[in-house]
């Protein structure tokens, strides 16, 4: 199994493509991350942190006089005051105008990574179907699920490539933007009881990073199971990225009705537990676990069957 995988890595790393698919990227996070530095220049001095927070506490405080707003939404800005008071009352800077905020910031870009893995993984069966060169590859004495398995990893740990060179980068180019005078800042957060606690803001970044992949792996799978059944590289990548950017359309469109938070894509976000915001009411984090992996069985099994039980032509 491991060689397999090996043999598949190297055929996406050989690949002219794949390399100018990272360049892209580095590109595009270095392209972003200037434009909202050259843009926010001043915050970058790290002046007026204190007065941004008070005028914020005012302006969320205007909010919550309104008589018709909603809960989540009021929670939410209760919330904000409460956090930004610790900021002032313990003298504990804002993110805003430093590196993390860009880093953070950054996270928004796994659509980036996620469309790059999917074009990798929508050609990865495919591909070999239209070149013939599965036909080598099933001559092999490993079973047909071993080479499925090996394909899947190999395009997964590309994908976790691609999520760590963007966190790496992200970091490096942040904190040559804004300096790197607050690398210890803590992130101040604010528990499901209600408790205000400092945590590690590099853990809890990468943290955000990792749940915003686990969006990446299931449009991927979807891309990988499209190509499985149809064999065909267009399809797949161009199915899987149509539903990545009609997701959100679909979901605005039937949020309304109770069954729509079985939806694969009101399940994706799961930064939307880091929040409070959950698309639905009643929805918790392990309630969207459930529901990614039974999507997730469900598609690689699709996969598995199609893949191991028809034929291949000669």
């Amino acid at each position: 199994m491991v060689n397999l995988v090996l043999n598949e890595n190297m055929k996406i790393y050989r690949r002219v493509r794949t390399w100018i698919l990272v360049g892209l990227m580095a590109a595009f996070v270095l392209f972003v991350n200037f434009i909202e530095w050259h843009s926010d220049g001043k915050k970058a001095e790290g002046v007026g942190w204190r007065a941004a927070l008070q005028q914020e506490n005012q302006q969320y405080s205007e909010i919550l006089k309104q008589p018709d707003l909603g809960e989540d939404d009021r929670t939410f800005y209760q919330e904000r005051i409460a956090i930004n008071d610790y900021h002032l009352e313990q003298n504990i800077r804002s993110t805003d105008g430093t590196m993390w905020d860009g880093v953070n910031g950054s996270a928004g870009m796994m659509i980036v990574i996620t469309i790059f893995t999917i074009i990798i993984a929508g050609d990865s069966l495919a591909g070999e179907f239209s070149s013939g060169t599965i036909k080598l590859l099933l001559i092999r004495p490993a079973s047909r699920v071993k080479i499925l398995v090996s394909k899947y990893i190999s395009f997964l740990l590309f994908g976790m490539l691609l999520l760590l060179t963007l966190f790496i980068i992200s970091i490096v180019v942040n904190g040559i933007l804004y300096g790197f005078g607050y690398m210890d800042l803590p992130l101040i957060s604010m528990t499901a009881e209600g408790e205000i606690v400092e945590s590690n803001m590099v853990l809890n970044l990468w943290k955000t990073y990792m749940l915003n992949g686990v969006s990446t792996v299931m449009y991927v799978t979807m891309a990988f199971t499209i190509s499985s059944a149809f064999r065909s590289s267009a399809m797949a990548i161009g199915f899987s990225i149509g539903a990545l950017f009609a997701g959100n359309i679909v979901l605005e469109a039937l949020q309304r009705f109770d069954w729509s938070k079985y939806l694969l894509f009101a399940n994706t976000d799961l930064t939307q537990y880091l929040n409070g915001h959950p698309f639905q009411e009643g929805m918790t984090l392990s309630f969207s676990i459930g529901v990614l992996t039974v999507y997730f069985l469900v598609f690689n099994l699709i996969s598995w069957l199609l893949f191991t039980r028809r034929d291949v032509a000669a």
